[in-house]
């Protein structure tokens, strides 16, 4: 029997028989992994146990003790609520069910649910749970599998029909009297799922076009164990009180009112001071690292868009309009732009790299099913920046833009993990260029030696990306900044530079974004810090609370001098009494409060208040002055006068 070659985790090359599955390689590496195997990874997708291996895959083996093992079960916990829901339901039709970061949900139709049946359905989830029934994987003819759902189930056949259109043998999973069509994996058997709860249900359209069926989505969760269960529920009542749409409410820092059209916020002062500071923070590195500001329109040709590919990637969620016969696009993305601008001037190989950068508002035509908050939006503002650069100064150059994101991510204390995403199926660009854009990015990771996992499929169309997620305080993690490779824009766009040979060569566009896109970043700040803002960052950074109306000139020299110092300061002056300026102050988050009284004005003095509760009399007010200013320009996180 021939041999072929498998690379695993550490790089290495495993030899192992023609044919062989996942489970096999497992057993070859050791009996005891072998017996633990649960799934595998085969080029970043997770995948059954019994996949087949070829020959140089990138693999990886699943265990229980592996990251990926509560994927697996939240997506064993979706069959055994569709095998619950069938028992109470027969009627209902199931549609898809995939794990999520969170848990899961299961699509489903024909049935009217509300909240009150979800309690129902879990008691027979249980049933099925102790009754631990075995987990099967089998397999059918595509006639077989069409003849299952023909007539009974179109959603089905739509997914034999596109996910599984090329495969002659159909996999299905069954459990007891279970049976879905499915390409797994899952855990053994229906007893592993150690605790799970039904947690909301919303609606959804089917494959998420508005223009289909319109869906009962019913999401759930499940854990290894139920004290893992309970902390997550603990941690999913405290996010909704973080809930940045609750915040940004109570904070007034942005509104989303229906007279402007869904997925098109609005900044209010308080939100606009947040997003300057963002944006000043970006500025000062990308001068540190080399620069240079550009602005494009909000609006172009769409023979622009035809030209870069994302006519033909994107038009669905494009907003398109006709101007006097011809037809025009807001951007989707600010790359072309950038493209058409290098593009006006002629290039020595001694000019590079070429760095510019934009903070440019794009637009996408999201389902409006999918619009939440800022988390996903119509408009949104990229801080973009593109570096045109000749092949040997990609791995420098991806080096500096991977300083500069672990700055930020730092700055905001955000740990991360980062993935290199590969080719996606919907792309431009031949082999070669991917392999080689694919290769470059690859190196530069293993170079840095820095851990990364592989996302098999989720570059974007025109070229491989570094991708960072980074994790908040209540431990959800989000996507972030990223750096993309692309042979493919300059290549469209004839891009050239000439080299010291005198002739024309090709420049490599590199794409990157540090925050990824201001709305997301600001969404995730909401939440991380609860609303409790670095200094640097606080919309209102100091307030003055005057005792009585007798202090309010003390309280306005005050001000000016902090003011004189580029600070954010108001003064409390309705007439409360101090308790309830101080309650007040607390609740809008305001790191610093001065109370200023009789006492105060005669001293010179203040009395210092963070939001801590922390409290210090007799202040000198340029004492405080000084510290406040180290405290925002060293970006520290909590109020530190009071330490």
């Amino acid at each position: 029997m021939s041999e072929i070659a498998v690379i695993l985790p550490d790089g290495t090359e495993l030899s192992v028989p023609e044919g062989s599955t996942l489970q096999d390689v497992a057993f070859e590496i050791g009996p005891g992994l072998g017996k633990d195997t649960v799934a595998g990874k085969i080029e970043g997708e997770l995948v059954d146990k019994l996949t087949p291996v070829s020959d140089g895959d990138r693999i990886e083996i699943v265990t229980d003790q592996s990251d990926e093992y509560r994927d697996v079960l939240r997506h064993s916990a979706a069959h055994v609520f569709a095998q619950a829901l069938l028992r109470l339901h027969d009627d209902a039709q199931l549609t898809i069910g995939p794990w999520t970061d969170e848990g899961f949900y299961y699509d489903i139709t024909s049935v009217d649910l509300d909240e009150d049946d979800l309690r129902e359905i879990e008691d027979e989830m249980q049933t099925i749970v102790d009754e631990d029934y075995d987990i099967e994987r089998t397999t059918y003819s595509r006639d077989e599998a069409v003849a299952k759902y023909e007539g009974e189930n179109s959603y089905k056949l739509d997914i034999l029909q596109r996910e599984a259109a090329d495969d002659e043998e159909i996999s299905f999973y069954e459990q007891a009297e279970f049976e879905d069509l499915c390409k797994g994996p899952h855990v053994e058997s229906t007893g592993q799922i150690g605790a799970f709860k039904l947690l909301n249900i919303s609606s959804s359209y089917w494959r998420g076009d508005e223009e289909n069926d319109t869906l009962t989505r019913v999401h759930g969760t499940a854990f290894e164990k139920e004290s893992q269960l309970e902390e997550f529920l603990n941690m999913r009542e405290e996010a909704k009180e973080r809930d940045h749409r609750k915040l940004g409410q109570e904070l007034d820092l942005f509104s989303i009112p229906t007279v402007t059209g869904p997925g098109l916020p609005l900044y209010h002062p308080n939100g606009k001071a947040i997003l300057n500071e963002l944006e000043e923070f970006g500025k000062a590195m990308n001068k540190e690292y080399g620069y240079d500001y550009v602005e494009t329109p909000h609006l172009f040709r769409t023979e622009l868009w035809k030209k870069s590919g994302h006519y033909d990637n994107y038009v669905d969620d494009m907003f398109l309009l006709d101007v006097n016969d011809e037809e025009y696009g807001l951007k989707p993305m600010n790359c072309p732009g950038h493209a058409t601008i290098f593009n006006q001037s002629s290039w020595s190989y001694r000019d590079f790299p070429v760095r510019y950068a934009e903070n440019g508002k794009v637009y996408r035509k999201e389902q409006r099913g999918e619009l939440s908050g800022l988390s996903r939006v119509w408009a949104f503002t990229i801080d973009d920046g593109h570096i045109f650069a000749r092949p040997e100064q990609i791995q420098s150059e991806v080096n500096d833009i991977m300083e500069m994101i672990n700055e930020v991510l730092e700055t905001f204390d955000l740990d991360y993990e980062v993935a290199l995403a590969t080719r996606p199926e919907k792309s431009v660009g031949s082999d070669e260029i991917w392999e080689q854009a694919e290769e470059q990015l690859e190196t530069v990771l293993e170079n840095s030696k820095m851990d990364y996992d592989l996302e098999a499929g989720d570059g974007a169309f025109y070229g491989p990306k570094i991708d960072f997620a980074f994790t908040d305080a209540l431990g959800r993690k989000w996507d972030g900044p990223t750096v993309q490779l692309d042979f493919n824009m300059p290549e469209r766009f004839d891009l050239t530079y000439t080299g010291a040979d005198n002739e024309d060569h090709r420049p490599v566009m590199i794409h990157r974004a540090l925050y990824g896109s201001f709305e997301r970043f600001f969404m995730v700040l909401i939440e991380h810090f609860n609303g409790k803002f670095p200094l640097w960052l606080a919309p209102e950074q100091v307030r003055i609370l005057p005792i009585s109306d007798d202090e309010l000139g003390y309280a306005h020299r005050l001000k000016n001098d902090l003011e004189d110092e580029d600070f954010r300061v108001d003064i409390e002056d309705r007439s409360w009494t101090l308790g309830r300026k101080i309650r007040e102050a607390q609740t809008d988050r305001v790191p610093y409060m001065l109370i200023v009284g009789d006492d105060e004005v005669e001293a010179g003095t203040v009395s210092v208040r963070d939001r801590k509760e922390r409290e210090q009399q007799d202040v000198d007010p340029e004492e405080f002055l000084d510290q406040l200013v180290d405290e925002r320009d060293e970006k520290l996180e909590e109020p530190s006068f009071l330490d």
